[in-house]
């Protein structure tokens, strides 16, 4: 069974994103053995400033890059990223799982983003639009897709 990691900062502090997520890591056991691994988020004051913002960020890049096990493919969620449906997606995955990759670390930043170094470390840099979502939604989001790309893999019907 593939192992998915979802490697993100910050906890979800929102019961409902919470059930959500609890909701959708249910739906994928079936697919997959599923570890979400939560990362201490950096606190700042109400105006930080660059500098702080840019050390905040790399001491969560560098949290995120110790909690990497394996080898896996590494796919980091940025707006910088490509774009893919849902159906590419999906493709990619099971296209990296033939060619014996099948183990995935996917990777969410905190409020400011991911640092160089995460970017620079990965496979694949993903955008899920070219929309801004809080990163805490941005998880709801991600395993949502999971599922759906299991779904399109399987032939499931969930996809219409």
């Amino acid at each position: 069974m593939r192992n998915i990691s979802i490697i993100c900062v910050g906890r979800l502090k929102e019961p409902f994103l919470r059930d959500a997520c609890a909701e959708y890591a249910k739906r994928l056991s079936g697919f997959c053995k599923l570890t979400v691994t939560e990362v201490l988020e950096e606190r700042l004051p109400d105006n930080p400033s660059p500098a702080q913002i840019k050390a905040a960020i790399l001491a969560e890049g560098r949290r995120i890059l110790t909690k990497i096990d394996g080898k896996p493919t590494c796919i980091a969620l940025c707006i910088e990223g490509s774009a893919m449906s849902s159906d590419e997606f999906a493709h990619y995955l099971e296209d990296i799982s033939v060619r014996g990759r099948p183990d995935v670390a996917l990777l969410i930043g905190g409020s400011w983003g991911l640092s160089h170094e995460v970017k620079a470390a990965v496979d694949l840099r993903l955008s899920l639009s070219k929309m801004t979502f809080p990163h805490q939604l941005t998880r709801v989001i991600l395993l949502e897709q999971l599922y759906r790309a299991y779904q399109i893999i399987s032939g499931g019907r969930y996809h219409k």
